[in-house]
């Protein structure tokens, strides 16, 4: 019986188990979304529900956690930069829409923002809650420094985004295409910006133009309310 617990032990505290479970996780949710097609299956909350569970059985606490994935955290900024991929390849396509993109951006970049915001208000959310939620439709990085400049918690402001990407990811598409959008860069433009990164890989797996056109939406995006929003605020305040 020491032995097994010995055995047990040496398994849960190797350096590679803890990635090992998020990447195995992950590819679980995959496949069953694959399958499936289900909505709820969608692989981000799937495989965050896997994880959860398993640290839990284990009594893995969350610094552990994320000192094992320490790796993959770094992969991620890689990772984001490969999205330039689609959008090289799309390039000419993007310059055919140029128009269309840049006024699709000045005009459902603030709105994305605003009706959030003003939503929260009308429900009663106030003060750090309101501007923790504020960037919400951004990538994580750049939601918990805004959320800190306008005087939001940055560890709310995570939690706000996995929230808008999950939904949006999961919601998104079937949602476009029952109110008639069907073109993949209007689908692409939707899911980046009000769905940041799981919507752009959600994007993705529609099309590779409806991807490149995602992967553009959200990185503007960013770059937007990393500017503007913290200005906005100055302003209003």
């Amino acid at each position: 019986m020491l032995d097994w617990q010995a055995a047990w032990q040496a398994i849960i505290q190797h350096p590679l188990f803890c990635i090992g479970i998020t990447l195995g996780a992950y590819q679980l949710a995959l496949a069953a979304y694959e399958r499936t097609r289900w909505v709820f299956l969608q692989p981000v909350l799937v495989s965050m529900a896997l994880v959860i569970g398993v640290l839990l059985a284990t009594g893995i606490d969350y610094k552990s956690y994320m000192a094992g994935v320490s790796v993959l955290t770094v992969l991620l900024g890689p990772a984001t930069v490969a999205l330039a991929v689609p959008l090289f390849l799309n390039l000419r396509r993007i310059r055919q829409l140029f128009w269309p993109t840049l006024i699709t951006l000045l005009l459902a970049g603030p709105l994305a923002t605003v009706a959030g915001v003003g939503l929260a208000w009308l429900f009663g959310m106030r003060g750090e809650l309101l501007m923790s939620l504020a960037p919400k439709s951004v990538t994580s990085p750049i939601a918990m420094l805004v959320a800190h400049q306008i005087g939001g918690v940055a560890a709310l402001a995570a939690v706000f985004v996995l929230i808008t990407g999950v939904l949006g990811a999961m919601l998104g598409p079937e949602l476009l295409r029952r109110i008639g959008v069907r073109h993949p860069a209007a689908q692409g433009m939707a899911l980046g910006m009000t769905a940041h990164a799981v919507g752009t890989s959600r994007a993705l797996q529609e099309g590779e133009e409806c991807g490149a056109f995602a992967a553009l939406a959200m990185s503007l995006m960013g770059v937007a309310t990393a500017v503007l929003l913290p200005l906005a605020v100055a302003l209003i305040a």
